[in-house]
């Protein structure tokens, strides 16, 4: 296996790894309540894709598609982003998910994928935000990185206000989907019997039914409010800062163009140590001095 193939079976196996906990639970139900939800596995789950982001780090450098610049790049948006997850947007919107975007925008879906990881454990650190929700937090925001990062490729190649407008609707929908998607972390496990619990035995409609209803009534409006932050952060600010965060990646990624020479070239002498070195003959009136 290529080592760019290796790069991106750690992605996958992380993608796999967290769908496979967010899902368990429907397949193997628990009989523990909420209060010990997720409380055995998640350190298990946090330190297995702790591992593979690390482990995909490491195969970028030996596969040539990072390096050491793109890592301490890597370490400082995702301490920045960090710290953005203390300012509290109007209508209930988080700052990390600003700068975590535009990033996964401006460097690809690989380099947002890793963005949302870390940023996610950083703000945990930074907020006191450390419980068995982390290491769910932290894929959710990965996916909708890698996500926002494909749809960067496609963007960057039309007008700077398009790919605004674009990728400020992105964050609109991010808001929703991330709402909608960490709800099931904990929902399968909450007990009770009710329109909005889910037991075994539902099937997939009812499933469905049952989970739409509880996220309207618990999540629906609060996502609504963020999301439409998330908008409006991107639609303002997110111009410059893309701006900037692009002519990094270009610097990052430095294209070289080998253009034939169009320098005539001159015959080789006919003897003399010229034809060795490859240093055209002097012709009479053509040297130096006087």
């Amino acid at each position: 296996m290529s080592l760019r193939a290796r790069v991106r079976a750690t992605y996958l196996l992380a993608s796999v790894v967290g769908a496979g906990a967010f899902l368990y639970p429907f397949w193997l139900p628990a009989e523990a309540g909420m209060a010990t939800a997720h409380a055995a596995d998640a350190p298990l789950l946090a330190g297995l894709v702790g591992c593979l982001a690390v482990t995909a780090v490491m195969v970028e450098i030996r596969a040539g598609t990072m390096t050491g610049a793109d890592v301490a790049l890597l370490g400082m948006l995702s301490a920045m982003a960090g710290l953005l997850r203390l300012i509290d947007l109007p209508g209930g919107g988080s700052g990390i998910f600003f700068l975590v975007l535009l990033g996964a925008a401006a460097f690809g879906p690989r380099f947002g994928f890793l963005l949302g990881l870390f940023s996610m454990a950083l703000s945990a650190v930074i907020t006191g935000g450390i419980g068995p929700w982390l290491p769910f937090q932290m894929l959710v925001l990965a996916w909708a990185a890698a996500a926002t990062g494909a749809v960067g490729r496609i963007t960057r190649r039309g007008d700077p206000r398009l790919e605004v407008a674009v990728l400020a609707a992105v964050s609109w929908a991010v808001g929703f989907g991330y709402g909608f998607v960490i709800n099931l972390w904990s929902w399968p496990l909450l007990p009770g019997d009710g329109p909005l619990q889910w037991r075994p035995g539902l099937g997939l409609g009812g499933t469905l039914q049952h989970y739409w209803s509880f996220y309207v009534a618990t999540s629906l409006a609060w996502d609504a409010a963020g999301a439409t932050a998330n908008l409006v952060a991107v639609a303002l600010l997110g111009r410059p800062v893309l701006h900037s965060l692009r002519r990094f990646a270009h610097r990052l990624d430095p294209v070289v163009v080998l253009e034939p020479s169009t320098r005539p070239q001159s015959p080789p002498p006919a003897g003399g140590t010229g034809a060795l070195s490859g240093a055209p003959a002097a012709t009479p009136g053509t040297t130096g001095g006087t």
